[in-house]
């Protein structure tokens, strides 16, 4: 368990407390004497399908509008709390459109192309999208998953929840599947206002709330890795 000074996790409701008094707790050990949702919990309750299980949780928070989830910081998956989504959507994302940043080279084509099929089908899982974006076959995977993280790192979109695949008979069969949907548009589908105010503005009330809760290695941290 990391040293961060926290009781273990064990229930949704105990996870939801410590997500909400701490603004951003990413799945794995990535935050310098943060808390993340791997070392707060239990080992065994891992993939275990029940209600203790905290890679059922990482969905179930999008889902309830608790948290907002996705790789949305250094590639890589985090959870960030409902009051704290605002801020921190005006402070890492553009207020430019993906089609005025890919026409001004700060998008690619890729990411361009998902995104418009997200936007027709909020909650797409991940094969389908894959399908409908022609990227398929084994060669377009890396290209695939890059422009899903940089739709994600921009906070274009969110991951909504997992799906089940469904066979020609109307069953589900294998696997479960991520699902994406637009990040307003989650946002609005859970009664989250955007942020009044710049970016800058939004930087200072992140700072602020950080400063309460969190350790001072903490904040230089993400303050670097967000480039506040």
């Amino acid at each position: 368990m990391e040293n961060t000074g926290m009781k273990q996790v064990v229930t949704y409701e105990e996870m939801a407390e410590v997500l909400n008094r701490m603004g951003i707790i990413p799945l794995a050990g990535l935050i310098p004497e943060h808390p993340s949702l791997n070392g707060l919990t239990k080992e065994e309750n891992w993939h275990t399908g029940s209600e203790q299980d905290p890679w059922g949780w990482r969905v179930r928070f999008p889902g309830d509008g608790l948290a907002a989830y996705g790789k949305l910081i250094k590639k890589k998956a985090v959870l960030i709390a409902r009051e704290w989504v605002p801020a921190f959507a005006k402070a890492i994302g553009s207020d430019k459109e993906l089609e005025e940043r890919y026409n001004s080279g700060l998008a690619s084509k890729e990411s361009l192309a998902l995104m418009r099929i997200i936007r027709e089908q909020p909650g797409i899982e991940t094969r389908e999208l894959r399908s409908r974006a022609e990227m398929k076959a084994k060669e377009s995977k890396t290209t695939f998953e890059n422009a899903l993280t940089e739709l994600q790192g921009n906070f274009d979109i969110v991951i909504s929840g997992v799906k089940a695949r469904i066979n020609a008979e109307g069953e589900e069969s294998g696997w479960k599947s991520t699902s994406y949907e637009p990040a307003d548009i989650w946002m609005v589908q859970n009664g989250i206002e955007p942020f009044e105010g710049t970016r800058e503005e939004a930087i200072v009330w992140l700072r602020g709330h950080m400063e309460s809760s969190w350790t001072r290695e903490a904040v230089r941290w993400i303050e670097k890795a967000l480039a506040f």
